[in-house]
């Protein structure tokens, strides 16, 4: 009996250092830029709130160039405070932090826009002010957008 207590105690222990280490290097399962690597460049824009101009002025921008934006193969999530949305759906507070988490940003920095690669590698992170066609330029100098495998 006490060989089986401390062999579940072990195993816990283990499982809770494993999950730990996995959150802190954004692998957390909740994190749901997971699913979209190899499939999509996240665009990722946080801001404390949806007043904020140069949120506005984004999204202006992705009004204006949808089609531009998903022929780059592009999801978006917003992350307005404390909520977060994934191409326009609602995402848990859980995921909505594990995604914030994963990029190593808060609302409380302000605007802050941020391109992830199909590889799941940062490639841009911006503060304020952004303009939408140096982020599709960046994009298009990408290898794989070159090559034509995407």
């Amino acid at each position: 009996m006490k060989n089986w207590l401390m062999t579940g105690v072990l195993m816990a222990g283990i499982s809770f250092a494993t999950g730990a280490s996995a959150q802190a290097n954004g692998n957390d399962p909740a994190n749901p830029l997971i699913t979209d690597k190899w499939n999509f460049r996240p665009l990722i824009v946080v801001t404390p709130d949806a007043g904020q101009p140069a949120y506005r002025h984004l999204r202006q921008q992705l009004d204006r160039t949808q089609e531009q934006f998903d022929d780059r193969d592009m999801v978006l999530y917003t992350v307005e405070g404390d909520s977060g949305t994934r191409h326009g759906r609602p995402m848990t507070a859980y995921e909505t932090r594990a995604l914030l988490d994963a990029v190593g940003v808060s609302p409380t920095q302000g605007v802050t826009t941020i391109l992830v690669g199909k590889d799941g590698g940062k490639k841009v992170q911006l503060q304020g002010e952004v303009d939408l066609q140096e982020i599709y330029a960046t994009i298009d100098r990408m290898p794989m957008r070159q090559s034509g495998e995407d």
